[in-house]
């Protein structure tokens, strides 16, 4: 098979944004190989965010008399619970999704720049959707994925900082968004974290990579 040296864009356009939250950007496309010829024209969707690319993860995590715990956050996730599962579409569980485990994250936003930037929005999360206010040069960063390069070109910074005292919390303020509402956070030890994710009781990728990496970085496991 002939090597793929560029990609050439026929049409680029946004479908679907109507002030939405997400769009469709819909490319139309030819590879160009190494020979100077052209494959034939094919389409390619992703999903495009109106405002912010990136967004970062935050394993807020505290050291105590039993070990390293860290913070799980509770939030509504809509998209789970209305895309899943289709009427048409066979899955393997019919589990009913309201509520979903994840850690607290957020969108990088357009001031936030470098990886300065990655550590204030890190700080800016936790006080919002934890109600903990965190040093952003205490900001450990811990490496960054991208969770699914076949559909959104978003950025994962993976990120943890440590909560001295975890009676300091303050109110949750969160962003102001209805998505926010009703949001909870609990301690848990972070070994019991990772079974669960190992059981499927947290099913997200995100969370379990980051405490994954928290542990290891911290000699926890």
């Amino acid at each position: 098979m002939d090597k793929i040296v560029d990609i050439e864009v026929e049409s680029d356009a946004i479908v679907g944004r109507e002030g939405g939250f997400l769009a469709i950007r819909r490319l139309r496309l030819r590879n160009r190989r190494a020979d100077g010829s052209l494959s034939a024209l094919y389409t390619c969707d992703f999903l495009a965010r109106p405002y912010g690319l990136d967004a970062v993860v935050v394993a807020l995590y505290h050291r105590g008399a039993d070990g390293v715990r860290v913070l799980l956050r509770e939030a509504l996730r809509p998209p789970l619970r209305f895309g899943r599962p289709a009427e048409d579409t066979p899955v393997p569980d019919a589990r009913k999704y309201l509520l979903f485990t994840e850690l607290v994250a957020g969108i990088i936003e357009r001031e936030d720049v470098g990886i300065e930037g990655v550590k204030h929005r890190a700080a800016e999360e936790a006080r919002e959707e934890a109600g903990y206010r965190i040093d952003p040069e205490s900001v450990i960063l811990l490496g960054n994925v991208f969770p699914s390069p076949g559909a959104m070109a978003e950025k994962f910074w993976l990120t943890a900082a440590e909560v001295a005292d975890p009676a300091a919390q303050e109110a949750m303020e969160g962003d102001g968004s209805p998505m926010e509402e009703g949001g909870t956070i609990r301690w848990v030890r972070i070994e019991e974290a990772i079974a669960a994710c190992v059981r499927g009781e947290i099913e997200d990728a995100k969370t379990e990579l980051a405490l994954r990496r928290l542990a290891e970085r911290l000699g926890s496991i």
